[in-house]
């Protein structure tokens, strides 16, 4: 067991982010259609002499490099599943951003439970693998499958949505985080004592998503925690009047923010709009990136690539 396992996870965008009432847990229901996204972090873990977390990359000063660390926690959950230690040095290459409402950690996460079944030849099944990541976090099962899923529950309950065309997305990725509790808790004051119905997915979002409709899409889109991020952090609301402007088919906060998530009509669209968006002077920087993705993946080595 001396050799390395590197995983490769993409990031998400929420198309849909329905939230219903506070539940007795602290958690809400959601109705929560997930697409993944082409950024994407890179996990590798090495068999080591006890559990040690490092990070490159953008951002990566905001992250826990210890056992808080979402990685680290599920190398623990997974060893602990099956009788091991957990010791192995997990290298995290990040280049989703950092605390921007893409479920960058939670990607982490998902990379290292695949990274370490591989690594340890655990034989975990699909199943076994999303029940410990439900349990690491709400996002993490998607992180494990990609494409395009409803997330119910918390949404950690998924169900596959057929994609049925490519979607080019600009990220607009703001200084600094905002953190998805203070999010969900600015969103409850909002809503005071207003009752709130049940999340239910919307069937024409899930008919843009089936059919590639990319103008259906851009109609459809909807994230109930976007007013919580408005409030907390005013200045995306230039974020996202830069990006219509400059040509957006919609714009929308993604997931419990601070990135600003932009549609594009094509690849020269979304190109064109990244530019717009570095220029604006409103956010950090802007990537483009094509959806869906394919979930985490273990990265052949070298010789295996060629073999």
């Amino acid at each position: 067991m001396s050799r390395s396992v590197t995983v490769r996870v993409p990031a998400k965008v929420n198309v849909q982010l329905a939230v219903g009432g506070p539940r007795p847990d602290g958690f809400h229901d959601l109705a929560n259609v997930f697409l993944a996204v082409g950024l994407y972090d890179e996990v590798t873990v090495t068999p080591a002499d006890t559990l040690r977390v490092t990070a490159s990359g953008p951002g990566t000063d905001q992250i826990p490099l210890d056992a808080t660390n979402l990685a680290a926690r599920a190398a623990i959950a997974l060893a602990e599943r099956h009788g091991l230690a957990p010791d192995v040095h997990i290298h995290i290459i990040k280049d989703i951003p950092v605390a921007g409402g893409m479920a960058g950690g939670s990607a982490d996460a998902a990379a290292a439970l695949l990274a370490c079944d591989t690594l340890w030849g655990t034989g975990a099944s699909q199943p076994e693998l999303l029940a410990l990541c439900a349990e690491l976090g709400s996002d993490v099962p998607f992180s494990l499958i990609g494409g395009a899923a409803l997330g119910q529950g918390r949404g950690e309950l998924l169900t596959p949505v057929p994609v049925g065309g490519t979607f080019h997305w600009v990220f607009a990725v703001a200084d600094g985080g905002l953190s998805t509790p203070a999010v969900y808790r600015e969103c409850d004051r909002l809503r005071g004592a207003a009752v709130i119905a049940a999340p239910e997915p919307a069937p024409v979002l899930l008919d843009a998503l089936r059919t590639g409709d990319t103008t259906a899409l851009a109609a459809a889109l909807t994230n109930d925690l976007q007013p919580a991020a408005l409030s907390l952090r005013p200045s995306l609301r230039e974020t996202l009047d830069a990006g219509t402007h400059a040509g957006a088919l919609a714009a929308l906060v993604s997931g419990s923010g601070p990135t600003c998530a932009f549609l594009a009509k094509d690849a020269a669209s979304a190109a064109a709009l990244t530019t717009a968006l570095l220029t604006s002077g409103t956010c950090r920087t802007a990537r483009a990136a094509a959806a869906p993705a394919q979930g985490a993946v273990v990265v052949p080595t070298p010789a295996e690539a060629t073999s």
